[in-house]
């Protein structure tokens, strides 16, 4: 029994001596990957501006900037280890065990995929800050480009969709080159004089500022539902990263409805 506890007080001792020696190299670590965060942030912000102020994309700028953050934050974790002691026994682990490294590859997968997607969509650039998509069922302002997700607002919820999900299913850009189309459709009584009617809406697109006139704005009668002939609105608006897709249409869609009932149309709901 007493070479039991002289054993254990023995192994504590060793212990305790291990802790006291890793403990100077275990905070010298920490104060190491907190200045390299700083400094990584700091350069996030420095690099963030210098390449918006040189750049037509402020899209691709700000991911380059977070992928440099990144690249120094992966420097700082790395010296941490080697700081610590560990880079030889991690390295020693996954040499001897191939299980391991398919193990974290594994777990890895969604996030190297999304990063790799995220290089890809920011210089392929299918969409760019302030346009209007859709996909995956979800529709809204583009906000920023994460080296994970893209951050969208709808109905003035945050929604971030993960950058692969873009990659592989079917992205829709409503304002590509500037423009957004809207539309609407409007139900004219049976037997209006539809010919004036559009005559009517297309002078009140061409008198709407907010309406550009540098694409075909249309305006027909595309079927019948019910008993009410459909007078289909479709037009073009400029756009930037402060417009208000709702606002625009509603405004126009007020103006068509009040001009039609001045003039003496019956807008039906069918």
């Amino acid at each position: 029994m007493n070479e039991f506890f002289h054993d254990l007080i023995r192994n504590l001792e060793g212990y305790y001596k291990q802790i006291v020696d890793i403990t100077p190299k275990f905070l010298l670590a920490i104060i190491v990957i907190v200045i390299v965060w700083l400094i990584a942030t700091r350069v996030r912000t420095f690099t963030d501006r210098r390449l918006k102020s040189r750049m037509h994309d402020p899209l691709l700028a700000t991911f380059i900037a977070n992928l440099v953050k990144a690249v120094l934050l992966i420097v700082g974790v790395f010296l941490m280890f080697r700081i610590i002691g560990l880079t030889t026994m991690a390295s020693s682990l996954l040499a001897g065990a191939g299980i391991s490294a398919f193990v974290i590859g594994f777990a890895l997968k969604d996030i190297g995929e999304n990063f790799l997607a995220g290089i890809l969509l920011a210089f392929k650039r299918p969409f760019s800050v302030g346009d209007i998509i859709e996909s995956n069922g979800v529709k809204g302002k583009v906000l920023a480009l994460n080296l994970r997700d893209t951050q969208i607002i709808s109905d003035g919820k945050d929604i971030f969709i993960p950058n692969a999900l873009l990659i592989k299913s079917t992205l829709i850009n409503y304002n590509r080159g500037g423009f957004l189309l809207q539309d609407f459709t409007v139900g004219l009584e049976f037997g209006s004089d539809y010919r004036k009617a559009i005559s009517l809406v297309k002078e009140l697109l061409k008198q709407d500022i907010s309406v550009t006139d540098g694409r075909e704005n249309i305006v027909v009668i595309s079927g019948i539902v019910g008993t009410a002939p459909q007078l289909n609105v479709r037009y073009w608006v400029e756009t930037d990263d402060k417009i208000s897709n709702g606002r625009v249409r509603s405004e126009v869609l007020i103006k068509i409805l009040e001009a039609l009932k001045e003039n003496g149309f019956v807008v039906k709901k069918d």
